[in-house]
Formats: structure tokens, sequence, C-alpha cells
């Protein structure tokens, strides 16, 4: 395995690859990385000839007021992990290499106007802009994301679809603690009691699953869902909706895809959660 910092020498060393035909599969993270990350890295590993990660904290998808400063980095823990499964390349770059004069963005527009994109100004143009220029960078076949973050994997099938990037979106399944907490590289903000309470995330998505699948109204799931959030003292909802998957604007009936989508603070760290209804 390959540690490159920088977006030449890491274009140079999968040139040959590529002229060889070999299939590359991306994996983009911002580092601290955990089993839902390795469960990104063993699909990708499992389907492609190539895999890289890209291990860098994005700055231009954090508000003025984030975790920027304090988001959690371990360089040295990642690099085992990746090792440990078979990772080709972690891509590492410092912010400078990255973006140089910042002049120019790819935004989307209506669908981060909703969930995490109305909470979170200027996230999405944040999100997009990394992902294409790491799309562009390393030439993937493939690139893998967890669908914890649901309005991103959206947001990024489209930005793809509309700008005709030939790469693949492979979207995986949510990884949870065996007591059914996300996993989040935020969830170390968390102190022992602030843990505990963090359960109220799940346990909302878990019973709101239960009631859609058993025939309850969209606005009956919600108000359950409230119910059992409101009632840890340490949490503060931020948002739980219901979406149409494909457009990200609120759904008031229980069609094909539909979103239910949640975020919440627990003391001061903002955790996310969702679960997928299909007919």
């Amino acid at each position: 395995m390959k540690i490159v910092k920088s977006i030449d020498e890491l274009r140079k060393d999968l040139k040959g690859y590529k002229l060889e035909g070999k299939s590359i599969g991306l994996v983009p993270t911002m580092g601290f990385l955990h089993e839902g990350h390795a469960s990104l890295i063993r699909k990708a590993r499992a389907e492609n000839d190539i895999v890289v990660v890209s291990d860098f904290i994005n700055p231009i998808q954090f508000g003025p007021k984030e975790d920027l400063k304090t988001y959690p980095r371990d360089l040295e823990s990642d690099s085992k992990l990746c090792e440990n499964i078979g990772v080709d390349f972690i891509f590492a770059p410092e912010a400078s290499e990255m973006y140089h004069d910042r002049k120019t963005f790819v935004d989307i527009e209506d669908m981060s106007n909703n969930l995490c994109g109305a909470k979170r100004p200027g996230h999405f143009r944040g999100v997009c802009t990394v992902c294409t220029k790491l799309f562009n960078i390393t030439g993937a076949d493939r690139a893998y994301f967890g669908q914890k973050d649901a309005q991103q994997v959206a947001i990024i099938k489209k930005v793809v679809f509309d700008l005709n990037i030939p790469i693949e979106i492979i979207p995986c399944p949510i990884v949870r603690e065996d007591d059914g907490l996300a996993l989040s590289s935020r969830n170390t903000y968390l102190s022992d009691k602030e843990r505990k309470a963090a359960l109220c995330l799940s346990k909302a998505i878990f019973k709101g699953e239960e009631l859609a699948k058993n025939g309850a109204s969209v606005s009956e799931v919600l108000e359950k869902m409230k119910e059992i959030i409101s009632s840890e003292k340490l949490a503060k909802i931020d948002y739980i909706s219901a979406v149409d998957l494909t457009t990200m604007k609120d759904s008031k009936d229980f069609a094909d895809d539909r979103l239910i989508a949640i975020a919440v603070f627990i003391g001061k760290t903002r955790l996310i959660d969702n679960f997928i209804y299909r007919v």
C-alpha cells in the first residue's frame, strides 16, 4: 500500500493501471476510519482491481461554526485499517494541494434545499466539488458511499448523471454498533452519558421502519419518531422528515423510495440516521 499526498503523483501511479484496463474503485472518506468505512473498502476490494481510499478532511463542506478544527484525525490508524483490507493507495492530500484559488465550485439546485442541505448552507456545494475533483483525479470506475448519508448519495448520483462523469456510484448499507447506533466518526465526541442517550436515534428509526411496514401513515411515523427522541433529555431535534429519495422534496405518503431521515443534537454533537421505505 502506498500513501500519496500529491495529485500529480497519484495520477501518474494510476495511469498505468488504466492503460492495462484494470478497474479502479474509490472510497471517499474524511478519515478517522471505522467499521462503516471498512465495509465500503471491502466491497470496493471485492469489485475492483485497484482500490483508492481518499483520506481528506474537506474544508469547504464545513460551515463557519462547525467542527472543522476539531474533526478527529488519525492517519496512522487509518493506514493500518486500509492495509489490512488490501487497499492499494491512500490519497491524503493537504488542503493546499486540493484548493489553490477557490473560484470554481460544483453545486446542485433543489436537492440541496432540504434536510442537511437546508440546515448546513453550502455543505453540499463543498461535497459536490470535492467528489468531482476526486473522480477526475483518480479516473475511478466506481465510488462507494455509505447510505447513512442518504441525501449525499442521491446528490452525488445526480451530479454524476448531469455532468456525464463516467463513474458508477455504489451505495452501501448503514453499519451499526451492536446496540443499534449508526457508526460515525463524530460518535467519538460523545461522553458516556451522551453515548447512551444517542440510542434514541436508532430506536426512533427502528420503530418508524416497523410502523411504515405495518401500514402507518407518514404523519403517524414521524410523530412517533419525534415522541421517542423528545423523551430523551439530552436530545434536540434538528429535523425529522420524509422525502422522495430521488428529488429530496417533502413527501406526505409512502410511495416507493421514500427516505425518512433524522438529524439530532446529542449535547453539542449532531448525528444523523435514516431508513428507506420501498413498496
